[in-house]
């Protein structure tokens, strides 16, 4: 495996931070509120996407007539609504972004998530001296799985895509690292993904950010 890695971008939602089940509920809301009946099933067709990107999808699954930019807003307040009560760190989480810190290893977050989300989320969890570098794919002109918000992710941090490896834990996600040329370790949510779905976008499929972590002290 590659062991010279001069940059780490971090997904924050799923990967970070235990949040999918928190969005789901931000989705459950603003779609059942309007009738309709949302399940696991089909929330695999936002998995990974970008907010507006996903509820074109929504919209056009379920024959919404509403505009975009209402049900993006809504999930977004919904989703701030509840990060101070139901998002939690990832097993592991604090010890990995501690070992990349006191490493002074560059580190940024790429996430699919608008700002106002991804700084909730970091805000809530202490991290915000740790992530000077956020990048949101709502910055982009397309979102995950297109690469854009990975290289935009490397080209502040200062370190060529093929020296980065991305930690991912949806396949839009890591298909966008991918795409930019990174490495990708994932870590499959197991309710909303599963080892297979890996299957031809990256090998480096790990358990947890723990391993992810023994992984790295052994090789950095």
């Amino acid at each position: 495996m590659k062991t010279d890695f001069q940059g780490i971008i971090f997904d924050l939602d799923g990967t970070l931070v235990d949040s999918e089940r928190v969005w789901h509920m931000a989705e459950t809301r603003v779609i059942e509120s309007r009738g309709y009946k949302y399940t696991l099933e089909d929330r695999a067709l936002v998995l990974g996407l970008r907010i507006d990107e996903a509820m074109v999808a929504v919209r056009d699954h379920y024959g919404m007539k509403d505009d975009i930019p209402t049900l993006v807003d809504e999930l977004n307040y919904a989703m701030v609504d509840l990060v101070a009560e139901h998002v939690v760190a990832q097993p592991g989480a604090h010890a990995l972004i501690d070992y990349v810190v006191r490493r002074d290893i560059p580190h940024a977050i790429a996430s699919a998530s608008p700002y106002i989300v991804i700084d909730a989320i970091v805000e809530h969890m202490g991290w915000l001296p740790h992530f000077p570098v956020r990048c949101s794919a709502d910055d982009e002109a397309r979102g995950k799985p297109a690469p854009d918000v990975y290289l935009t992710a490397a080209r502040k941090l200062g370190v060529t895509p093929n020296r980065c490896l991305a930690i991912e834990d949806t396949p839009a996600g890591a298909q966008a690292a991918v795409s930019a040329g990174m490495t990708c370790y994932v870590v499959p949510d197991h309710v909303y993904s599963k080892p297979h779905m890996f299957d031809g976008i990256t090998p480096h499929v790990f358990s947890g950010l723990p391993e992810i972590l023994r992984a790295l002290q052994e090789w950095l």
